[in-house]
């Protein structure tokens, strides 16, 4: 990655400057870091040992964990080290590896949910080809082209960033590695990176996010050909969880990143950022938890082994 940069390192503003501060957000952070790793690492362990749980919807819900741990651990620990650190910097490699981390696990996590969508879809829509179209050979590929696509993008948007030349600023207005507060200091033009945000992470974004509005719409329209009530309320159960957790991925993302840069803002982007990058991954494995009846009985069969 060629770097024609003035800057050797960048400093990260951190969440708060008030030392009255560090400690409360410091135990905060690490709480809900913890909460994030215990609950996804819960669901991804009862759904390898459970065999009722051996099905393409819980192994699509395996994989948003597993991201979702990954997600996480990408930006909580450094918020919690910056919180005491002096300096609060991070190298051009650093940055640059935890925004392609960022930006490849965020990625993911968009198609993997669009993935989820289709699942539900065959499984409402087209009960009796679901073994066909939703078989073992055909999760693995899909799951396969989710990691590849999302490193490709990640691999485009981070070298186009770290092209650039920053000689401006080494100070990074938010508390990790982003791509907008990134392209803010540079002193070069950053229209094209601009546009590139838009074609490529655009696409996957919303080309995931219609996938999703498409599968929904034909559920929907299939759950009123059902004649029974109790019938139509245990197939849309089955999609309640997985609409949540998209409502709470899609409304700051889409707010994040289909933007202009111009319209960039600190304050609103700190709080946004912080539900985004750190509260969702907590959220999900909750939702889950508390409103999939399966998920549930597998844990208490678990706490009844385990005592």
């Amino acid at each position: 990655m060629k770097n024609e940069s003035f800057v050797t390192e960048f400093v990260l503003t951190g969440l708060s400057s008030n030392p009255n501060l560090k400690l409360p957000l410091f135990f905060l952070s690490l709480l809900v870091y913890m909460v994030t790793f215990l609950g996804n690492l819960m669901i991804i362990v009862l759904i390898a040992i459970t065999p009722g749980l051996q099905t393409p919807m819980y192994f699509f819900l395996m994989n948003l964990s597993f991201v979702d741990v990954l997600y996480s651990s990408t930006i909580t620990p450094n918020i919690m080290g910056n919180l005491f650190s002096a300096k609060k910097t991070i190298s051009i490699t650093g940055c640059a590896s935890q925004m392609f981390f960022f930006i490849d696990l965020a990625s993911s996590e968009a198609m993997i949910l669009a993935v989820m969508a289709y699942d539900r879809y065959v499984a409402i829509c087209n009960p009796l080809y679901y073994v066909v179209f939703i078989n073992k050979v055909t999760c693995i590929q899909l799951i396969c082209s989710v990691y590849i696509a999302g490193c490709l993008n990640s691999l485009i948007h981070t070298s186009a960033a770290f092209s650039l030349p920053f000689c401006r600023s080494n100070q990074i207005n938010h508390f990790y590695c982003d791509f907008s507060p990134i392209l803010k200091l540079s002193c070069k033009d950053t229209y094209l990176n601009e546009m590139l945000e838009y074609i490529v992470a655009g696409s996957i974004e919303v080309g995931s996010f219609f996938s999703i509005v498409i599968s929904y719409t034909y559920i929907i329209l299939a759950l009123f050909k059902i004649g029974s009530s109790r019938s139509r309320i245990k197939s849309l159960s089955t999609c309640l969880s997985h609409f949540t957790c998209v409502a709470l991925f899609y409304c700051p993302a889409f707010f994040m990143y289909l933007r202009p840069n111009s319209a960039y803002a600190v304050d609103q982007d700190w709080i946004v950022s912080v539900f985004y990058t750190v509260i969702i991954p907590m959220l999900n494995p909750m939702i889950y938890t508390l409103r999939n009846q399966d998920v549930k009985q597998a844990l208490v069969q678990f706490n009844v082994r385990t005592y």
